[in-house]
């Protein structure tokens, strides 16, 4: 003999709607207890999970500052040892120049001497007025003579 069954073995409707509308009471009942619990859970969670991120996010700003500083220093000591070669080559060749003057001499007809561009040099004279020959350069147009 089942539980909804009676002694005809007709199903009892009354008793499983009854059934039911408890199951679904209990269901609500437990829901109401239940999720205000989870949510206050599930918030927590959450920003647990923000406060990592966060300090996550803070940790990899703080190796990106380190590492852009380290650099930095690198590239400044880089460029110190750079000038001092150019401070001691300068040096060598001006003391093997004899002074200044010929070793500024000595620069200007060094790049005089790599230039392989077409480039308009002007060049001082004995009262530092350069020759302008700016026109050497331009293409003749054909009403030139």
């Amino acid at each position: 003999m089942g539980w909804y069954r009676n002694n005809d073995d007709e199903i009892r409707i009354s008793a499983i709607i009854r059934d039911a509308i408890i199951g679904v009471v209990v269901l609500v009942l437990l829901l109401m207890l239940l999720l205000p619990i989870y949510n206050v859970w599930q918030a927590e969670k959450s920003g647990e999970a923000a406060l990592r991120k966060a300090e996550q996010d803070r940790h990899i700003l703080v190796l990106e500052a380190e590492a852009k500083r380290d650099s930095a220093k690198a590239l400044a000591e880089a460029e110190i040892e750079r000038a001092k070669g150019v401070a001691e080559a300068n040096k060598i060749i001006a003391d093997g120049l004899h002074g200044h003057d010929e070793y500024l001499r000595y620069l200007w007809i060094d790049k005089v001497a790599g230039n392989t561009q077409r480039e308009i040099i002007y060049v001082p004279t004995e009262a530092n007025i350069p020759i302008l020959e700016s026109t050497r350069l331009r293409a003749p147009t054909g009403t030139e003579k």
